[in-house]
């Protein structure tokens, strides 16, 4: 009976490093912020891994998930702008930075249409939020590494862009492999070569491109798809 109790364990691993990582954005520590996040990534990919291996899916799994991930992947990186955002402005225009709580607001509406659509397995209906976490790092950490070259309006624009991306209807491609076959997992092989090339290329900051990356290729496959159709 006990190891029905194992996803959501993990799951509360993901709601504590999400925590640890809101308290590191408070305080200025940026750096233990990106690793709390990736590593409160790593333990949602595990949860729902451990479900589906020990058939321990649950109502209360399902809440508890969205609750941890809201915390981990829409407060944490929203508090992570914030900051850099009040470090790195001109003085008068610091208020600004309130901007960035939009990304939990709408973190939280892309997480309860989740929940409420049984559509969304093998494909995602908007961005989804750890997607827009790992957005965030990357550009948190470009933002640090030019802070010349910060724009007012360019940052209000992502933080727009981003939150439509997150509710909107766009057609995104799951990386649950359907097999270790290459047929009907094209391009979830690309992404991921892309990824670590990206990654292994710019650092934290291809974290960014890597998610740019994610939006186009979904894309592309749609229109792929409506061709085809």
């Amino acid at each position: 009976m006990f190891t029905k109790h194992i996803p959501n364990t993990i799951t509360c691993l993901n709601l504590l490093s999400g925590c640890v990582a809101v308290i590191s954005a408070l305080t200025g520590n940026i750096h233990m912020v990106v690793w709390c996040i990736a590593l409160s990534a790593i333990f949602d990919f595990c949860d729902g891994l451990a479900a589906r291996l020990l058939h321990a899916y649950s109502p209360m799994g399902k809440e508890l998930d969205s609750l941890a991930d809201l915390i981990s992947f829409g407060l944490a990186p929203a508090l992570m702008l914030y900051t850099t955002l009040q470090e790195h402005l001109p003085q008068h225009l610091t208020w600004m930075a309130y901007a960035s709580l939009l990304i939990p607001i709408f973190a939280a509406l892309r997480l309860a249409k989740f929940n409420i659509d049984d559509n969304q397995s093998t494909t995602f209906s908007g961005l989804p939020v750890p997607a827009n976490a790992l957005w965030w790092i990357g550009a948190c950490r470009l933002l640090t590494e030019n802070n010349n070259d910060i724009t007012t309006w360019s940052v209000t624009a992502s933080i727009l862009l981003f939150s439509y991306l997150m509710i909107c209807n766009l057609p995104m491609f799951s990386l649950k492999f359907k097999g270790l076959q290459w047929r009907g997992n094209e391009i979830r092989y690309i992404m991921i070569a892309a990824s670590t090339l990206l990654l292994l290329w710019q650092g934290v900051t291809g974290c960014a491109s890597v998610i740019g990356l994610y939006i186009l290729l979904s894309i592309l496959c749609k229109k792929l798809s409506s061709h085809r159709s």
